[in-house]
C-alpha cells in the first residue's frame, strides 16, 4: 500500500502549498471506499471528498459541474467549503469542508476520474473489479446499511443505478486516463493488507 501512495503522490510533483488531489474511481462495489480509507490512514490530515455526498439527490451522472466547481475551489484556495445545491432543497444541513493545510484530498466515488475533471486531479487510480463481484458487494452493502430500503428495494436500486452507470463509463472510459490500475478483489498470493496494482502503460 505505501508504494501505491508514493506513486500517486509522485504524480502530483513537489510541494506547492496546495493539497495533492487523487481521484479513486471504479464501478459501484469495486472497493473504492476501502482503498481510499486505507490510503488516507497513511497520511496525517488527509481528507476525503465523497462523490456520494456531492451527487446526493442529483440526477444520475449529471453532476459533473459540481465536481468541477469543488475541485476548482480546492485548486484556487487550497481548501473547500461547499454546500451542494440539493442539500438545502432536501433538508440536509452542513457543507463539504476541506480545511486549509490539508496535504492530500482523495476524491472517492463512481465518476471521480471523469473526463470533465481530469485536469483538476494530480493522480487517478482506477479500481478494477469483476462485475459479478461488485454486484454482490454493492447489493450486500446496501441491504446491510438499509440505505436503499429492504432487500428487494436494494436490488431494484442497484439495477436502476447500473442502467445509468454502465453507459456513462462506456462513453467516458476513465480507466484509459488512469495513472494506475488497482485490483479491487482478492487474488491468490496477495495478503489482506496488501493491494495488487500496476501503473497504466
Amino acid at each position: 500500500m505505501p508504494d501505491l501512495l508514493r506513486y500517486a503522490l509522485g504524480r502530483a510533483g513537489g510541494p506547492t502549498g496546495q493539497p495533492a488531489v487523487v481521484a479513486i474511481d471504479g464501478r459501484s462495489g469495486s472497493g473504492k471506499s476501502t482503498l481510499a480509507h486505507r490510503l488516507a490512514a497513511l497520511v496525517r490530515g488527509a481528507r476525503m471528498l465523497h462523490i456520494d455526498d456531492l451527487d446526493w439527490n442529483e440526477p444520475l451522472y449529471q453532476w459533473d459541474h459540481l465536481l468541477v466547481e469543488t475541485l476548482t475551489q480546492v485548486r484556487a484556495d487550497g481548501a473547500l467549503e461547499f454546500t451542494p445545491p440539493a442539500w438545502p432543497r432536501h433538508g440536509r444541513a452542513g457543507a463539504i469542508t476541506i480545511p486549509a493545510g490539508t496535504p492530500l484530498v482523495l476524491v472517492e466515488g463512481t465518476g471521480a476520474g471523469m473526463r470533465a475533471a481530469a485536469g483538476l486531479v494530480d493522480a487517478h487510480l482506477w479500481v478494477q473489479t469483476d462485475y459479478a463481484v461488485a454486484e454482490e458487494r454493492g447489493i450486500g452493502r446496501d441491504i446491510a446499511d438499509g440505505t436503499n430500503g429492504d432487500a428487494e428495494e436494494s436490488v431494484r436500486f442497484w439495477h436502476d443505478w447500473q442502467a445509468a452507470e454502465r453507459p456513462f463509463f462506456a462513453a467516458d472510459r476513465p480507466w484509459e486516463r488512469a495513472d494506475a490500475i488497482v485490483c479491487g478483489q482478492a487474488l491468490p498470493g496477495v495478503g489482506p493488507e496488501e493491494v495488487a496494482w500496476a501503473p497504466r502503460r
